[in-house]
């Protein structure tokens, strides 16, 4: 049932009774639509007088802000003009076209009743012409199989339409939106730009795009270096790309994002001599001052950002000056075009409406030879929604539909157009055309090279780096060779003195051996040097990374073996002193172009591991050595305690490898300044080590060696196990211990002196007068027998717990045994008592007392050993009287 019009189409507002009437033959006036079915009022041919019917879906609302519906108006005329030249033509008698429009609104719930109203009310449609707006034209298009109908879009370029697996049944005459990158392809190639950014607004049209483009730029070395997307604000992804040195950029947004594009890139500076942007190229005629007012931005600084970017869209109209499937060229056609729609509105898909009617026209046509060609007893009117035979051989002659349009040439390839390209540029205020390529022929072609680039030549894609090998210094390279020479000189001379001394008490007392491998050490640290120095300009690189190996090692092996022999210096002073088994030991680094500097350092896969055990083992080495020079910090013996400089070299090599690997990891691009670094640390940790070991031994040697051998600041105290008859020296320092203490050793010392002296006047007195009779045996053991228990206190005395062994020492000192039992001839014998009583006192001392006493106290000084037969070396003394051992073991400490 069809409603009847009213009024005419012109002054109605009803779109729906629009189509009414456009249905029914009634046309608004200008556009010279056919008013009647009739030949003679349509101007048919003769012969063309059966109606196929077309299902056209477009909108076609008045509204002037409506663009959608600007689309579907525009291209009426072109529709027209069409439909005319097939009919004069008589290209499908006895048939002719008969296109019946129902407006979509761009709605999708009014644009799918309209297509089921013109399925359920209308006549049987062969085809489908239309579909402008993008999820009207998906929803009708998915839907198409069922009703075995071909679609045929002339302006959605949507890229999801391209999927023939959801949309097998569409068709479009217009490029998609993917059909670009191809081009973009190319002109990427012809311009040897390999390096791109892409910048795209969050809008599934876009995206899908962009997705596009790196599936086409994918495998053709071509990189996408950055990829920003941005909903309102581009200024962050815009800074991005400049961060990541992008100079290509290829844009995917609107208009009114674009003013903001540009103006970010203003702000950036990212325009000019150095830059290219490329965005899509469909936008309208002065679209920037549509949206200037919304941005913030100046005119002429928006107008500046702008100039030079690139458009890319679908080629509206072939430049070609060929004649095309009406036998008219695309140029006379426009003329056409222009002078039936008069003021009327324009489109730029109307060139693709008017190939796409007569694309319907050659389907049809094909369609009817093949069934004349197959005998079938069927005719093209015969179609109906579940006729999929004629449906099916409808598909494969539109698939096969070749032909030159105003367009250019007209091929589908699963569906899509392969159509012609566009470029444009913005010169100076205005959109000029620089270029087309041909999806056909996959040819790119510049017009006169009317590309204009701001510079003298195309933009670069990245900063041109020019490699530059940073060598170390000849110069500085030499002048730390000759400091390592004079440090290798010196520790050839501390090796020397070492070896010559050898036999030396001072010498002999610091661990020759030990101080060779310091020695060793250093030179090997020294020798690491040679090999820092080297680089690309001395060595080939196979020689490189083999030295990367062999200096590491040379200078892990040299720390390791001269702090290892120091700190195992100082443990063995620290063995002597404070084991609870106490032995004695044996000596033993205009133009876009910038300067990329080339730097030649060595890594490894696990560098970071290696690294971390290195420093760690080699860190509790130098924590070690640390410990132990703080544990024998008060042994006063300078040839066994190198203690104070130990800490003194742990201390500087510390410090100075701490600050020169922190340096060095800075100076990394500077590998003169990183060699220096690191060659002054080695020679200054190695240096100051050698010295701090070898000089005081040298000045001392030179000047009072004795000293240096002597207990001089040391107490020692004495403990005996109950449980075994083993025992223990602990020695402490006197500093340490305290005041009464101290005064009351120093007391006891002075009376114990006062009481030997007196003993030995005692001696020297009676010596001459000594006659060993029976009777002054029995004097003395009546008359002197507390000086007897005198001197046996003495003995107990040297064996008290507490006892000091050092005032012992030191009388001993003064009176050496070889002076006991002399007489002094200057004293004679006054008093008859003493005449008798002394000698055998004396005697009694000497031949029982004294030769135990000093045969007890000679092991403890380092004198004669225990298994020695006599402490004297006296032939006279007695066998009776020889050495009893004694009861422990000593270091006497001098006090």
């Amino acid at each position: 049932m069809h409603p009847s019009p009213r009024r005419p189409a012109a002054a109605t507002s009803n779109p729906a009774m629009l189509l009414l009437l456009l249905c029914l033959g009634w046309a608004p006036p200008g556009w010279g639509w056919p008013r009647g079915s009739s030949r003679g009022a349509a101007g048919l041919p003769p012969n063309a007088t059966t109606p196929i019917s077309i299902m056209g879906l477009m909108p076609l609302s008045q509204s002037e802000e409506d663009q959608k519906s600007k689309i579907g108006r525009g291209v009426l005329p072109a529709v027209q003009l069409a439909m005319d030249q097939i009919r004069n033509e008589s290209l499908l008698n006895p048939y002719f076209l008969d296109l019946r429009l129902y407006d979509t609104e761009c709605d999708n719930a009014k644009g799918l009743k309209a297509f089921y109203d013109a399925i359920k009310y209308g006549p049987n449609h062969l085809m489908v012409f239309g579909g402008v707006c993008a999820t009207v034209t998906s929803i009708i298009a998915e839907s198409l199989k069922g009703w075995n109908l071909v679609q045929l879009s002339f302006a959605a370029t949507t890229p999801e339409l391209a999927d023939k697996k959801k949309y097998p049944y569409f068709f479009r005459t217009v490029p998609s939106d993917n059909a670009v990158n191809p081009a973009i392809l190319k002109l990427l190639k012809r311009y040897q730009w390999k390096r791109v950014g892409t910048l795209t607004q969050d809008v599934q049209r876009f995206s899908e795009v962009r997705n596009d483009l790196t599936d086409v730029l994918y495998g053709e070395d071509i990189e996408i270096s950055d990829t920003e997307s941005f909903s309102n604000d581009p200024c962050t992804g815009v800074k991005k790309l400049k961060g990541n040195d992008v100079r290509i950029i290829l844009g995917q947004f609107d208009e009114e994002m674009a003013v903001k594009v540009f103006c970010c890139a203003y702000d950036e500076e990212m325009y000019g001599s150095k830059y290219q942007w490329i965005i899509p190229g469909w936008y309208e005629n002065l679209w920037w001052e549509s949206w200037i007012n919304s941005s913030q931005c100046l005119s002429k600084n928006l107008l500046a950002a702008m100039e030079g970017y690139i458009g890319v869209d679908f080629e509206p109209l072939s430049s070609k000056m060929t004649k095309t499937i009406s036998g008219r060229t695309p140029q006379q056609y426009e003329k056409e075009y222009n002078a039936k729609r008069g003021d009327g509105q324009s489109s730029k898909f109307h060139g693709y409406a008017y190939d796409g009617i007569w694309v319907i026209a050659k389907t049809l046509q094909h369609a009817m030879k093949h069934l004349n060609e197959t005998k079938q007893h069927q005719k093209i009117e015969d179609f109906n929604y579940t006729n999929h035979k004629l449906g099916k051989i409808f598909l494969d002659a539109m698939n096969e539909t070749s032909f030159f349009g105003v367009t250019g040439q007209v091929v589908f390839r699963n569906g899509e157009r392969m159509g012609t390209i566009k470029f444009t540029q913005f010169q100076e205020r205005k959109e000029v055309k620089v270029g087309e390529y041909n999806a056909v022929e996959d040819k790119l072609e510049i017009i006169n090279n009317s590309i204009r680039f701001q510079g003298l030549e195309p933009p670069k894609d990245k900063t041109i780096i020019q490699e530059e090998l940073r060598k170390i210094s000849l110069p500085l390279y030499s002048i730390l060779s000759a400091l390592t020479i004079l440090g290798m000189i010196m520790a050839s001379a501390f090796l020397f003195f070492n070896i010559k001394n050898r036999n030396q008490k001072l010498i002999k007392m610091s661990s020759p051996y030990m101080n060779n491998l310091i020695i060793l050490g250093g030179m090997l640290s020294y020798a690491s040097i040679f090999l820092f120095g080297l680089d690309g300009s001395f060595v080939s690189e196979k020689t490189f990374e083999t030295l990367c190996t062999v200096r590491t090692w040379i200078l892990t092996v040299g720390y390791t073996t001269a702090f290892g022999a120091m700190f195992a210096k100082t443990w063995r002073v620290h063995a002597i002193f404070k084991n609870v088994k106490m032995k004695k030991k044996p000596d033993p680094a205009g133009r876009d172009i910038s300067i990329r500097p080339i730097l030649e350092h060595c890594e490894n896969t696990h560098m970071t591991i290696w690294l971390g055990i290195v420093y760690a083992y080699k860190g509790l080495l130098m924590l070690f050595g640390c410990f132990l020079a703080w544990e024998t910090r008060n042994v006063s013996i300078p040839a066994l305690n190198d203690s104070k400089y130990i800490g003194m070299s742990v201390y500087n090599v510390g410090i100075m490898c701490i600050i020169g690997a922190a340096v060095s990891f800075l100076t990394r691009d500077q590998p003169n300044v990183q060699f220096c670094i690191v060659a002054l640390v080695i020679i200054f940790c190695s240096t100051i080590t050698l010295c701090l070991v070898f000089v005081p031994k040298l000045i001392t040697l030179r000047t009072n060696p004795d000293a240096a051998t002597q207990n001089r600041r040391f107490q020692f105290t004495q403990n005996q196990k109950k449980e075994d008859s083993k025992t223990s020296t602990s020695v402490t320092s006197v500093n340490q211990a305290s005041t009464s203490r101290l005064e009351g050793l120093q007391s006891e010392n002075h009376r114990l002196r006062m009481k030997i002296t007196e003993l030995d006047k005692d001696l020297e007195e009676v010596t001459m007068q000594l006659q060993d009779t029976p009777e002054k045996t029995t004097y003395i053991k009546q008359n002197h027998y507390q000086d007897l228990n005198d001197i046996l206190s003495i003995r107990n005395f040297t064996d008290s717990k507490d006892g000091d062994k050092a005032i012992l020492k030191n009388h001993l000192d003064q009176n050496p045994p070889a002076q006991w039992g002399s007489s002094d001839p200057s004293r004679t014998s006054k008093d008859p008592i003493e005449d008798i009583n002394s000698p055998e006192h004396i005697q009694r001392r000497l031949s029982l007392q004294l030769p135990i006493l000093h045969h007890a106290y000679l092991p403890s000084i380092g004198g004669v050993d225990a298994s020695c037969a006599s402490p004297c070396v006296s032939p006279s003394a007695s066998p009776r009287h020889r050495h009893v051992p004694p009861s422990f073991r000593v270091m006497v400490s001098g006090l």
